[in-house]
Parts: structure tokens; C-alpha cells; sequence
């Protein structure tokens, strides 16, 4: 296949595959969607989704987050991981929150990546989930899929991500990023495919002969 015709079969599989796109956190608004996309760096979404109801309980809007000790977080989010510097970061996030937005989360990418512990993907996902902005959060799934499929060869997800925006349509940015984390989760993990096993992997490239080895994000 060229690398166009990988790209049309993709899209037009994944969107037979996945024609719904759930948000896979669970969050009641803007400001608990960015605490949950934070808490999920080096997580999974279903250990965030059990930890989150608790901290949720307690303080789900910036005023409470930042009134709570950074202990206090801390004690409920430490089976998440890295439990130092994402407590510290929520409560800080949220006093700027107040200070600098009016307790409003700011629908701008600039604005997101100054607050502490939101990095280029988290605030990419916020912006493409809550506020239905066009963006391409690429987190190492991603990567590793987009290398599997010759997408990309990017060493990194800044090149993956540019790659990927120059090769899919605008408009199927948000869905799309979301369709290729849920077919990665079902079909084509870091273990259970090598580039060789899974549907998408065997259609595009269906004489590979040894595992494709993945460039690290």
C-alpha cells in the first residue's frame, strides 16, 4: 500500500470500528477533565477513574482544590503515581486558576501549558475534549501505532504529531486521536502486536517479515 491508501483504509477502519468516541476519563466539566487528564500521565484511565470519585468528593472545582493541603491530595491520589508532583501541581494549577482565570479553565493552548503539570499532550487533550478545538494529542500508543502503520518515522511524539496533522483531514482530528488509543488498547498493544498480528498491521503491511521495531517517544 502507499502511504495514502494506508491513510484512507485507516480512517475508514477505525471509524467502522469505533463510530463512538467516549471520553475515556471520567469528569463532570472542564476543570475535573484537566485534573483527570494530568493524573493520567504514566496511568492508566481505569485506575484514574477509581481514584478520581474520591478527589472529586472532596474538592471538584478550583476553590476547594486549592484550599485542600497538597497532603491532603496527595493521600488520595498516590495510587495514581508520581503522587509528589501531580498533588503539588493540582493545587498550584488551581490557585493560578483563581489568581490569573477567574476559576475558569482558559480555552487557550498557551494559557493551559503554563499551568503546572500540563504539558503540550494534556492541554491538546483538553482543548480537543472539552472544548471541541481540532488537535491531535500523541501520547506513546499513539507513537507506537503511527510507527507500526508508516505514519511517521518521528523520534519523538512533536514529530509524530505534526506528522499525523499533515496526513488526516482537519476534521477528524479529536475523534481520531481517541480511535487509535481504543484500537491500540483492543487490537494492537506494545505486547500483543509486533507490526505482524493485528487487522490493521497485517492489511498495511501484509509482507512484513519481522517485528517492527519502534522508535522511542
Amino acid at each position: 500500500m502507499l502511504k495514502q491508501q494506508r491513510v484512507d483504509y485507516i480512517l475508514q477502519r477505525l471509524e467502522q470500528l469505533y463510530p463512538e468516541t467516549p471520553v475515556p476519563l471520567d469528569h463532570t466539566d472542564t476543570f475535573t477533565l484537566l485534573v483527570a487528564v494530568l493524573l493520567s500521565a504514566q496511568c492508566t484511565d481505569e485506575r484514574v477513574n477509581q481514584i478520581t470519585p474520591a478527589l472529586f468528593a472532596v474538592a471538584d472545582n478550583p476553590t476547594d482544590m486549592a484550599a485542600l493541603e497538597v497532603e491532603q491530595i496527595r493521600a488520595i491520589i498516590r495510587p495514581c503515581g508520581l503522587s509528589p508532583q501531580k498533588s503539588r501541581a493540582i493545587k498550584r494549577l488551581s490557585e493560578i486558576l483563581l489568581d490569573e482565570h477567574a476559576g475558569v479553565v482558559p480555552q487557550d493552548m498557551a494559557a493551559l501549558e503554563r499551568l503546572p503539570g500540563v504539558g503540550h499532550k494534556t492541554a491538546s487533550v483538553v482543548m480537543s475534549q472539552a472544548f471541541g478545538v481540532p488537535a491531535f494529542p500523541v501520547d506513546t500508543h499513539i507513537h507506537r501505532l503511527a510507527q507500526r502503520w508508516g505514519l511517521t518515522n518521528g523520534k519523538n511524539v512533536v514529530q509524530t504529531e505534526r506528522d499525523l496533522k499533515r496526513l488526516f483531514p482537519e476534521e477528524y482530528w479529536n475523534r481520531l486521536h481517541l480511535q487509535i488509543i481504543f484500537y491500540g488498547r483492543e487490537f494492537c498493544s506494545a505486547r500483543g502486536c509486533d507490526g505482524r498480528v493485528c487487522e490493521i498491521c497485517t492489511t498495511c503491511y501484509p509482507n512484513r517479515k519481522h517485528p517492527k521495531k519502534t522508535l522511542k517517544a
